[in-house]
């Protein structure tokens, strides 16, 4: 793949970190009755947008800012009377980051004939359980975080691509344009002999290669490559099995409950070297998990940093007005935007719509020519459901914040 060039942000994006730390979820916008009525109309018809996310367990972090993020779309919407004549409830599932829990999460949005649309998941491998329930319900599906290039384009994605489900869409990039992104952003960087680890998960998986294949393309080393269990707390034997090569970096793919005490446990085994990971570990929970040591850590993610957005200033400023607790976290932008994608295609197919069942397709169809500008970027599609936008941004851990190093894409 060609390289664009990498443009310097050199901005940190504390500010914005800490102007989310008074922003999350309130109680009781979990339910099928979040959001209010359009106009004011009692007899107003209704559509509801499903999310599914981790809204308890370690990844918590990240589903809350999923929710909280549609949430606000949707009462927004409805505020502003976006589709006459109907009200938006969002009925939000907890999917604990499990494949089967999403599953079950999956087939009770899609036995409920009010839902036309779902915004999730997070995981990569809970998106493989969802995806054919929501398809065969003719459910679209807009996943705000999901990285794993299969989920669109097929098992053979880098040779035969081809679209896996016509209902399914993304408005983040895949693994397969940030494990280069973070090869190529190495190699400028003078990094030339990396050890890679991950957790088996798709995601972590799908990182690593993603990223091994463009780092030896470019002139790089893999000293060492280890793998350890999504469940893992001791990573002695992984340390170990890479300390060997004189790595002078770890390429960890997975999500920060693992990454964070793996960064610490590494430094306190003498492999004093920076952990860097892609956005699954790009969350403040990382730095705290890590602790101290985790100063010279890097992550990539997508896009690039929200408060850097004309557009992210003004969604992080309704974030915070809106009361939530907890923070947006890396894909509560993204989270936005698949909302707003999938209202953009039900202004379209509920116009003329009965109910909201018989509207299923048409939404499909509509959110597939969506193109608007979001708080992410210009919000669009390719041929396989794909984002348009392939924006990221590598952030490096100083004084135990993530700070922004360099926004680009890779083409």
């Amino acid at each position: 793949m060609a390289q664009r060039s990498l443009v310097r942000v050199g901005v940190t994006i504390l500010a914005a970190s800490l102007a989310l730390s008074a922003c999350g979820s309130r109680g009781g916008d979990t339910s099928a009755g979040s959001g209010s009525t359009a106009g004011g109309d009692s007899a107003a018809k209704v559509a509801k947008i499903g999310v599914i996310a981790p809204l308890s367990g370690d990844l918590s972090a990240l589903g809350l800012g999923i929710r909280n993020a549609v949430d606000l779309a949707v009462k927004q919407a409805n505020e502003s009377g976006a589709i006459p004549g109907w009200t938006l409830q969002m009925d939000a599932k907890d999917d604990e980051a499990k494949p089967e829990t999403g599953k079950n999460a999956a087939t009770a949005l899609a036995g409920d004939a009010e839902v036309v649309g779902v915004v999730g998941t997070l995981n990569s491998s809970v998106a493989q359980n969802v995806q054919p329930v929501l398809a065969g319900a003719n459910i679209v599906q807009v996943s705000p975080a999901n990285t794993g290039p299969s989920l669109t384009r097929g098992a053979d994605f880098a040779n035969a691509p081809k679209r896996t489900y016509a209902n399914y869409f993304r408005t983040c990039t895949t693994d397969d344009v940030q494990g280069p992104f973070a090869a190529q952003y190495l190699i400028e960087q003078g990094i030339k002999k990396v050890a890679t680890i991950h957790d088996k998960k798709t995601y972590g998986q799908g990182l690593v290669d993603a990223f091994t294949k463009e780092f030896k393309a470019k002139g790089g080393t893999i000293t060492g490559s280890t793998t350890v269990n999504p469940e893992d707390a001791n990573f002695q034997t992984a340390i170990t099995a890479i300390r060997g090569g004189s790595p002078e970096l770890v390429y960890y793919g997975g999500e920060y409950p693992q990454a964070g005490p793996l960064s610490q446990q590494m430094k306190s085994a003498g492999l004093n070297v920076p952990l860097m990971g892609g956005d699954g570990i790009y969350d403040q929970k990382f730095i705290d998990l890590a602790g101290a040591t985790a100063n010279g850590d890097l992550a990539t993610s997508v896009g690039a940093p929200t408060d850097e957005l004309a557009k992210g200033k003004e969604f992080l400023d309704a974030y915070q007005a809106a009361g939530f607790t907890d923070p947006a976290s890396a894909y509560g932008a993204y989270a936005y935007d698949a909302a707003n994608a999938i209202i953009e295609g039900l202004k379209v197919s509920l116009k003329d719509a009965a109910d909201a069942s018989s509207a299923r397709q048409a939404t499909i169809d509509a959110v597939g020519k969506v193109d608007f500008e979001g708080v992410t970027g210009k919000v669009a599609f390719d041929e396989y459901g794909d984002s348009k936008t392939r924006t990221l941004t590598a952030y490096k851990v100083e004084g135990l914040k993530w700070v922004a190093a360099k926004t680009g894409s890779v083409e």
